[in-house]
């Protein structure tokens, strides 16, 4: 059995046909009314793969709070994720899988413990399926993955920190000249 699979649109990798479609399929001009709850539980998510890069929203082309790893992979234990699913769900209301809203919705959205002997298995599985067949077979030496609080920058701060920045900033973006290099000493 493979881990059920949230976000992996066309537009957030150089493959064709990922499992998810388009992006631009799934926006809606709404949310769900517990979005903010379903967003903090994506937040929380056990990170399987953290990946050091940086990304861009694909609808708007802006940066956002997730773009810092935002392909590192995350799981619940059932469905798997990248870390900047919860920038869709958040900013664009993308839809989401009645099957996954019951899931979080019977969990109280609250991030399970996973154990890892059971989890493992469908790791394997799945990991090709999103084009990481290099992280299979399973490694952890963790017997349960346990929630941690982790601290996690809203949308809100992303975007007064981001205007603040810009505000900040003169046109042209540097406000004097920088001086010239001093040549190399021989």
């Amino acid at each position: 059995m493979v881990l059920e699979l949230l976000g992996f649109y066309d537009e957030l990798d150089n493959r064709s046909g990922r499992p998810n479609g388009s992006i631009r399929d799934a926006v809606r001009p709404a949310g769900e009314p517990d979005e903010a709850e379903l967003v903090a539980y994506l937040d929380g998510g056990h990170v399987l793969v953290d990946v050091m890069e940086g990304g861009h929203d694909v609808i708007t082309g802006s940066p956002h709070r997730h773009s810092p790893g935002c392909s590192s992979l995350m799981t619940d234990g059932s469905w798997l994720w990248r870390r900047d699913f919860a920038h869709y769900v958040e900013t664009h209301h993308v839809s989401l899988p009645d099957a996954f809203l019951a899931h979080v919705r019977g969990l109280r959205h609250r991030m399970p413990t996973v154990v890892v002997a059971r989890f493992a298995p469908h790791y394997d599985e799945t990991m090709p399926l999103v084009g990481w067949s290099s992280a299979v077979p399973w490694r952890s030496t963790a017997t349960v993955l346990v929630p941690e609080p982790r601290v996690v920058i809203s949308k809100a701060e992303f975007d007064a920190a981001t205007a603040a920045r810009d505000r900040d900033r003169p046109s042209g973006g540097r406000s004097r000249p920088r001086k010239p290099r001093k040549p190399p000493r021989t």
